[in-house]
């Protein structure tokens, strides 16, 4: 029911997409972007019915598309990752039935008169100076840095708002059909009453019992897919940590001294006050406050409260005498929690209240040196790693092995049997893991770097093919699971008795059984600790049907008593109702404009250059 509410198609203008248009123009400065090579400089992907899309164009929207991605992910995006979204070809979609849209604009005769171009341009934020009034001189720098010239950023204003019409125009008739609705909302907005009676192995009249040497054998061999390990990669690699080197590095007592003179109130914190302000507009009404406080009237925090605040709002945390500045003293004259003031401060008059007293510390320099230690060394032995990656990159391009990296520099080495999942030893890494799962069997080995600076290389000795784990060596996970599946299979009897003796005129009650009852379910409710498919069987049940559901270790029977249509009348159905007219609705408009923007370019002549598209991605 609580479906939110998108946005109607029809509420769009050409003004908002134009003006999107417009930010999204003057956000990169790509323009001039040819690629060279091709018998002359290029400027064009290709074209659409004799309209070129420009290498500016296209590289303008691939830019834009990355930023969103990497905007999402919140970290820079390869185009050889985007490219693994799909995002090259969207764009090229993009621009193709945008390119499609205008032409069809042009043999329309839809265009925008140069007042509505005017509006699009008085409106944008990088035209206008410190008034808000449009400046011909930040029009001017703006295009100049985007490497426009007036009429070419006028004109693609005019083909936008052409192409936006003819979209508005396809899109802006459709709505939803009023049976449509009502069929939606009739099936999204029943609800069912149900009863659901769980039975656990409590339920059972005998144990479940152990199996035998030749029945746990049988069980293994008839789900032996679920025993069986996926294939893996045997991996030799080198590796080498900042931790493995830390042993190796030693460190004189200056550098260890001047870090700790240097760490300041990390080792040497003053005593400090917890402390809440409470400021008052003049100094009358300061000691009225101090004086009710005195005599027991009103604590602090009422006091607070009478001037619409909380202790929150208040609370200075811990400070200082230097911090408190003007208060400093009258605070710290407090030998235990109480109020000071009226204090003169910055701020006005103010009363203080200090509710706790934190001793001063301060951390010797002996006892700080095994924390210094261990961030100096671990710093130090990162740089090293650092300052080595080229060594062990030219030791890999001079022809040397993994192997023998492990063998004759620092790093250490090892083989590993890796299945996706794994996370052992040097798998903990993600970095690693990552590797591991791209690694094929021609691939030249190099050094990468792991999430803490440490380095490592890799190479694949083999492909492990899928295999059965041997029964000895999971003997106790296929028990338990016999001994689930044998539950379940009981239950499953049992239930089916409960079934047949309610069928022949039983209920509940007479066999001493407590359903539990759940009324008004809807198809997008949840209910804890069922199963999930447990509402959608509801929903396929006639009324007085039994049914039993099954989960890894109870089954579940299950009673439809009611089917109740949606009430039309309730406030949250009507909302629910125009939230679905309005999905509906876009839906059919997104499909209408899907079909005409196809129509069009089946119309078309497209013909694209792969050779430039691959120049101009290789650029990103």
């Amino acid at each position: 029911m609580a479906t939110k509410k998108p946005p109607s198609g029809k509420k769009l203008s050409a003004k908002n997409i134009a003006a999107g248009f417009l930010m999204a123009i003057l956000a990169v400065s790509l323009l001039g972007f040819g690629v060279d090579g091709f018998g002359g400089r290029t400027t064009s992907i290709g074209s659409v019915g004799g309209r070129n899309i420009t290498t500016d164009e296209y590289a303008r929207a691939l830019q834009n598309e990355l930023r969103a991605l990497q905007a999402q992910f919140g970290q820079p995006v390869t185009m050889e990752q985007a490219r693994l979204f799909g995002l090259d070809q969207m764009v090229l979609e993009q621009l193709v039935t945008a390119t499609a849209l205008k032409n069809e604009a042009d043999r329309l005769g839809v265009s925008a008169g140069d007042a509505t171009v005017q509006q699009e341009i008085l409106q944008v934020r990088a035209f206008q100076g410190a008034g808000g009034q449009f400046d011909r001189e930040a029009y001017r720098f703006a295009l100049q840095n985007a490497g426009l010239t007036e009429s070419e950023f006028e004109n693609s204003i005019r083909d936008d708002v052409a192409r936006t019409i003819l979209q508005l125009a396809v899109m802006g008739t459709a709505h939803a059909p009023e049976m449509l609705v009502s069929t939606v909302l009739e099936h999204q907005a029943q609800s069912r009453d149900i009863s659901v009676l769980s039975l656990g192995v409590e339920a059972l009249d005998s144990p479940v019992g152990r199996p035998d040497d030749t029945e746990l054998r049988a069980f293994y061999d008839a789900n032996i897919e679920d025993y069986t390990q996926p294939e893996g990669k045997r991996i030799r690699y080198a590796w080498l940590s900042p931790e493995m080197l830390i042993d190796s590095i030693e460190l004189e007592e200056d550098i260890l001294r001047d870090a700790y003179d240097a760490a300041g109130d990390r080792f040497r914190q003053p005593e400090r006050r917890l402390v809440e302000r409470l400021v008052f507009p003049d100094t009358a009404s300061a000691e009225q406050a101090m004086a009710r406080l005195r005599a027991g009237e009103v604590s602090f925090e009422e006091l607070a409260n009478q001037r619409g605040l909380s202790l929150e709002d208040t609370d200075m945390g811990d400070v200082t005498r230097a911090q408190l500045r003007e208060a400093g003293d009258a605070v710290f004259a407090l030998t235990e929690p109480g109020v000071a003031g009226p204090v003169d401060t910055s701020l006005g008059p103010a009363i203080f209240n200090m509710s706790a007293i934190l001793a001063a510390r301060e951390t010797s320099f002996e006892d700080a040196i095994p924390e210094l230690r261990e961030e100096l060394v671990s710093d130090r032995a990162r740089r090293i790693l650092s300052d080595d990656l080229d060594l062990y990159e030219d030791l890999l391009a001079g022809g040397a092995t993994v192997q023998q990296l492990a063998e004759e520099t620092a790093m250490r080495g090892g083989v590993l049997d890796w299945r996706r999942g794994d996370s052992d030893g040097i798998a903990a890494y993600e970095a690693f893991r990552d590797a591991a799962q791209d690694l094929r069997p021609d691939d030249f080995p190099e050094i990468m770097i792991l999430d803490d600076g440490g380095l490592f290389a890799l190479e694949l000795v083999e492909v492990i093919p899928a295999s059965p784990q041997p029964l000895d060596d999971i003997r106790t996970q296929v028990f338990t699971d016999w001994r689930n599946a044998r539950m379940v299979e009981m239950l499953r009897a049992r239930g089916a008795e409960i079934i047949e003796a309610i069928e022949t005129g039983a209920d509940f009650a007479d066999l001493d059984l407590t359903p539990e009852r759940f009324e008004g379910v809807m198809r997008s409710d949840f209910l804890p600790d069922l199963p999930r498919d447990l509402i959608a069987t509801a929903f396929d049940m006639a009324p007085g049907e039994l049914r039993l559901i099954e989960d890894a270790r109870q089954v579940h029977l299950v009673k439809l008593h009611d089917i109740a249509s949606a009430d039309l009348m309730m406030d949250d159905i009507a909302r629910f109702r125009d939230a679905l007219s309005d999905q509906l609705a876009q839906s059919i408009e997104q499909d209408l404009f899907a079909y005409f923007a196809n129509a069009l370019r089946d119309t078309q002549q497209i013909q694209l250059d792969q050779r430039v598209i691959d120049a101009v991605q290789a650029n990103f």
